[in-house]
């Protein structure tokens, strides 16, 4: 009898559980299978909190509806019936002067039309009229692996860059869009600049996967993204989950490992996944010869504020769903979600429920903010929302949570690093698998894909291994 122990249970560790025990029961293998969780609860980010009436995803607040393979997973799950979409309407950018729109024609702030290029209200003529070249400029040198920033920047000119798409995409991928690359963020802008010799153009050809009001939809569940977490473990019925308990130390032996736990049980191993932050992988495989590939890896922090109101959400401007701050506005925070708006099953009564981000991108202010105790974290997001919207009110419920070093940062080299380290580790410990979202994309859909993927290394290894007739 074979055994494999997943560490980690995320969303990615979920996913891999579950699939491994549906493709076991499918297979016949003989195997058993642990999942060790050392939260008190699994789900990783997806974190649901409900008070006085609201629903507060700390974490992921939705699951991109459009990423292939979601649609039939959840309903392969019977979740069906239990989502939500969220709802669409103007995302603004905050600047000294207000509250802007984002081109509705628009994606990630990239124009992907004329009319949405000179409607802009955040960009001078100027600056479009130098957008134009994208019309006519052939791409010769930029690949998938090139910058994210020095690519729209050679074909939009600075200005549009600057002032709309950067603080746009940089806000989706906690980054600086010069040091973020295709690949990672919008690889499909070489293919669509290569096939019509305009982004533009190749954006417009493709308005109905980015822009219909299908494909713009975002998914949650009527109780919040924990029910998804809460579904797999269900699913998974049968396999050993362990929560509330830490794996500290991995032990090799010659025909496997033992994975110790915080509360001294040992836990035999075959295979072993590694669904956790590569900081803790690292740790865990404690091997100074990975250390160079380690050390290469970057984590980002963000610091998140709800505030809820026991006042209408129609105080918000109309049609909105929340706001980007460009540099120098004066707030402290990145972004701001109006949740109440955007997810009206978060909030009973359709009262006002708000979601600050506040990134580590200027370290000295996040620094600062991280000193702040829970109720100067909550004042300072007061502020910001009395400067933005001009809402005065106290709130009746609030949550701060604290993502530190949790949030990967994918930069131009994360794909090459990444081959790097698997191919050592293979090499070094082949039962060994890493996965989560230090390396395989940061979207839950993202995640469920990657969970899949690793189940099915798992399954070749316990074949290798002789566990499978198949």
């Amino acid at each position: 009898m074979k055994s494999v122990v997943i560490i980690g249970g995320g969303i990615t560790g979920l996913t891999t559980l579950y699939e491994l025990h549906k493709q076991i029961q499918k297979t016949g293998a003989q195997a058993t299978l642990a999942l060790v969780e050392e939260n008190p609860e699994a789900g990783g980010k997806l974190c649901t909190v409900r008070k006085e009436g609201f629903i507060m995803e700390t974490g992921a607040d939705s699951i991109v509806a459009r990423k292939k393979g979601v649609a039939s997973f959840l309903k392969e799950l019977g979740l069906e019936n239990r989502i939500r979409h969220n709802a669409t309407g103007i995302s603004y950018l905050y600047r000294e002067d207000g509250l802007k729109p984002i081109p509705a024609e628009a994606v990630f702030g990239i124009p992907a039309s004329l009319d949405a290029l000179f409607g802009s209200e955040l960009v001078s003529t100027k600056g479009k009229l130098a957008a134009l070249k994208d019309l006519f400029t052939k791409n010769h040198s930029f690949t998938k692996d090139s910058s994210a920033g020095e690519f729209l920047e050679a074909f939009f000119g600075k200005e549009l860059v600057k002032k709309q798409i950067a603080p746009v995409l940089s806000g989706v991928y906690s980054g600086n869009l010069y040091e973020l690359t295709l690949a990672t963020t919008m690889p499909f802008l070489v293919d669509y600049k290569n096939q019509y010799g305009s982004i533009m153009k190749g954006l417009a050809e493709h308005k109905q996967t980015f822009l219909s009001p299908e494909k713009k939809k975002f998914v949650s569940f009527k109780n919040g993204l924990a029910e998804l977490a809460g579904r797999l473990e269900e699913k998974a019925a049968g396999a050993d989950i362990i929560k509330g308990v830490k794996a500290d130390v991995l032990e090799r032996h010659e025909k496997g490992y033992t994975v110790v736990l915080s509360d001294g049980r040992r836990l035999e191993a075959d295979v072993v996944v590694l669904a956790v932050p590569h900081a803790a992988a690292k740790k865990l495989l404690a091997d100074p010869a990975l250390d160079e590939e380690w050390g290469q890896f970057k984590a980002a922090s963000v610091i998140t504020v709800y505030l809820g109101f026991d006042v209408p959400d129609a105080v918000l401007p109309k049609d909105g769903t929340g706001f980007i701050v460009s540099g120098g506005s004066g707030l402290a925070c990145n972004a701001c979600t109006w949740t109440s708006r955007k997810w009206p099953h978060t909030s009973k009564n359709g009262r006002l429920l708000l979601r600050l981000f506040y990134k580590d991108a200027d370290a000295a202010l996040f620094n600062r903010l991280n000193a702040m105790d829970q109720e100067g974290l909550i004042e300072t997001a007061l502020k910001d929302v009395r400067q933005a919207l001009g809402i005065s009110a106290q709130p009746v419920a609030a949550e701060v949570t604290k993502w530190l070093g949790k949030m990967p940062k994918y930069d131009l080299h994360h794909r090459q690093r990444v081959e790097a380290l698997t191919k050592k580790l293979s090499a070094s410990d082949p039962d060994v698998v890493l996965a989560g979202c230090s390396y395989y994309g940061v979207g839950i859909a993202d995640c469920i894909v990657n969970g899949k993927e690793t189940a099915g290394k798992v399954m070749e290894k316990l074949r290798e291994q002789g566990s499978l007739n198949v």
